[in-house]
């Protein structure tokens, strides 16, 4: 696809999502680096814990230690760059590197989504057929899910990223355009171009409906099956343990898919950029930043394991 003369396929990117929020960069800038240093934190201690300690070592855990390595990198993809624009005040990106964030945000991205809803499988065969749970949910078919989640993953991102190629930007007298957002995300990207994007909103749509679709009907099924379940055992106690067990992955479902559909399957207007920007924040800073306090502070096998690494780095001190 050939550009205009003022446009070009490779621009340099400005970066202005906070330009207009009103708050100094210098509070952004340790806002951000808060969260950030708390999600390395957070998700590096449940990554050492569950290694650490064998009473861990079973398919649930196994998923957990896999989304929190995600969960890392997703977050790195994103808040470092934009810690560096906020404490130099120069918000360029090059094309290159702009499509290379966008390729390894989405494929973070999307992975996480998938291992959410493997994770919501896991948890079907451990309340609704115990007997087999060790056979079907053994590790190595652990592993076959998240190398599958990768694959499908990295295959969509691909697709986008090729579609996104042939596009041109216009940019102004010195070849630069401006994207009203943090990150190199799909939708600033397809706004500011001066190309027909008609095939790129399609295959959001499409493919990226289905890629959605399938996660979400595997979720909303294993929920359905798990709470007849629930609602057949005796004991009220039975019924208050296998509650527990999934309330931490229910609240980050619908925390991360909630914000995903907001922002990508609502159809484009010029009026909820700043809304798109906000659910963007949730999903690429915070619920990196809430997986592992959610999963720990409601799971007694994680604080037990927690307290018992601690009385012994204080028993060898």
């Amino acid at each position: 696809m050939n550009c205009a003369p003022n446009a070009s396929h490779s621009p340099i990117f400005l970066l202005l999502g906070f330009s207009r929020a009103g708050l100094p960069d210098s509070l952004l800038f340790l806002l951000f680096l808060f969260i950030y240093l708390t999600t390395i934190l957070g998700n590096v201690t449940l990554v050492l814990l569950i290694s650490w300690d064998s009473r861990l070592h079973s398919p649930m855990y196994y998923l957990l230690r896999g989304l929190s390595m995600i969960d890392l990198g997703l977050s790195t993809v994103t808040l470092p760059q934009l810690l560096v624009h906020l404490a130099s005040d120069s918000p360029a990106i090059p094309a290159a590197r702009c499509l290379t964030q966008f390729f390894f945000f989405y494929a973070f991205g999307v992975t996480d989504t998938l291992v959410i809803a493997v994770m919501a499988l896991d948890r079907y065969v451990a309340i609704c057929d115990p007997l087999h749970y060790a056979l079907v949910m053994s590790r190595q078919i652990c592993a076959r899910l998240l190398a599958l989640s990768w694959a499908v993953s990295i295959v969509h991102t691909m697709l986008h990223v090729g579609l996104i190629l042939p596009l041109c930007w216009a940019g102004d007298a010195g070849g630069n355009v401006k994207l009203p957002h943090f990150f190199c995300d799909h939708r600033p990207l397809l706004r500011a171009s001066c190309s027909d994007t008609h095939s790129n909103e399609l295959a959001i749509f499409l493919e990226g409906g289905f890629l959605m679709l399938v996660p979400c009907s595997l979720i909303v099924l294993s929920y359905a099956r798990i709470a007849a379940t629930i609602l057949q055992l005796p004991s009220a106690a039975g019924r208050r343990r296998a509650v527990s067990t999934c309330g931490s992955h229910l609240t980050m479902v619908g925390f991360l898919y909630g914000t995903i559909i907001w922002v990508y399957f609502q159809p484009p207007s010029q009026n909820s950029r700043n809304q798109d920007m906000v659910a963007s924040v949730m999903y690429t800073a915070i619920t990196p930043l809430a997986n592992p306090f959610v999963y720990s502070l409601r799971n007694k096998d994680v604080k037990g394991a927690l307290h018992r690494l601690l009385r012994k780095g204080r028993v060898e001190s």
